[in-house]
């Protein structure tokens, strides 16, 4: 397992001297092999009893050099940070594929192809943050209509979930956290729980990455916060970063950004979405158009991390990283 006081320590420096890049969209990427049911399934599962198309992390085991080469094309592009292919990776994820069991093995091999590309690249440090989804359950809010009281998961139910995905994730190799995509922060609070809990067992320290989602217009998550009662509420541990992502494109997410980065001592990340899906659900905005937006949050000194969500291509992370090496990071103890 890697020195996490090393990788601390190394990241809070590299984030001090200069804006770090994230990378963009894995899913978008995975999308390009256009792999059938018989290549999500592989040689290993292709009796499986249920169907796997779409089981994107279930990749990591069935084409790991797929995912691999993603995670080279970000780094070549220019990223500091890969995300590991763990979006969905807790048993309340993999439930609907009925892969339950393969948890531990998803998020420790998962988070194993990302830092053995990580370390192909010797030129400066690199960093593997296991990405840590929302899960597709709410823990604030009931998803029948005629029974608000009902929940569909428990928060001790997220907590264990959590925890097996992060004693995974660290086993592998990653050396940050990423609690991204947040709609409900109950979730988030359980996962943040569960890092606590796998910190004070092994002893050790890791930077944790937190990025919530503001929905539409409403300047909300979908649970009902703004932008000041979600940072209120994650605010309580120390953080590596705080920020958002999906949902919104550069444009529309800048003013929620630009209140984030107001009001926060720690620093501020953002991967916006390639702006909004148009009507087949895909991304239309360039990686010129991303970058003329992106200018704009670093002329406005608002971020220390950047990146790319939904439609985020390795040319749009080659082009943020390009500009963003022109700008200096926010800093995070000058708050206006």
């Amino acid at each position: 397992m890697p020195n996490m006081l090393h990788f601390m320590s190394k990241i809070q420096s590299e984030i001090k001297n200069r804006i770090l890049v994230l990378d963009g969209a894995m899913g978008t990427m995975l999308q390009r092999y256009k792999f059938e049911e018989e290549d999500f399934r592989g040689e290993r599962f292709k009796d499986f009893p249920h169907p796997l198309k779409g089981n994107n992390d279930l990749l990591s085991l069935t084409q790991p050099e797929a995912v691999k080469e993603v995670h080279r094309l970000y780094y070549q592009a220019g990223a500091d940070i890969v995300e590991t292919n763990t979006f969905s990776g807790t048993t309340i994820g993999m439930a609907d594929y009925h892969m339950e069991d393969l948890v531990y093995e998803l998020n420790y091999e998962s988070a194993k192809i990302a830092r053995e590309v990580a370390d192909e690249f010797t030129d400066r440090p690199r960093f593997v943050a296991g990405s840590i989804g929302p899960t597709n359950r709410t823990a604030s809010m009931s998803p029948d209509v005629n029974d608000p009281g009902f929940r569909a998961v428990t928060f001790d139910d997220l907590r264990i979930a959590y925890k097996q995905q992060v004693e995974a994730l660290l086993d592998g190799g990653c050396d940050v956290l990423l609690v991204e995509t947040i709609f409900d922060t109950l979730n988030a609070k359980a996962a943040l729980f569960a890092i606590e809990e796998v910190k004070e067992e092994r002893n050790i320290d890791v930077p944790i990455m937190v990025s919530g989602t503001i929905t539409d217009a409403s300047g909300r998550t979908l649970s009902g916060q703004t932008v000041e009662a979600f940072l209120i509420s994650v605010s309580h541990i120390p953080l590596l970063s705080v920020g958002f992502n999906c949902a919104l494109g550069a444009d529309l997410l800048k003013p929620y950004l630009k209140t984030l980065a107001h009001n926060t001592a720690f620093n501020v990340s953002a991967h916006p979405n390639a702006g909004l899906p148009n009507a087949f659900g895909e991304y239309d905005e360039t990686p010129e158009q991303t970058q003329a937006l992106i200018k704009e949050y670093l002329e406005e000194n608002l971020v220390n991390i950047i990146g790319g969500c939904c439609g985020t291509t390795p040319d749009h992370i080659r082009l943020m990283a390009e500009i963003a090496k022109n700008y200096k990071p926010r800093n995070p103890q000058e708050l206006v």
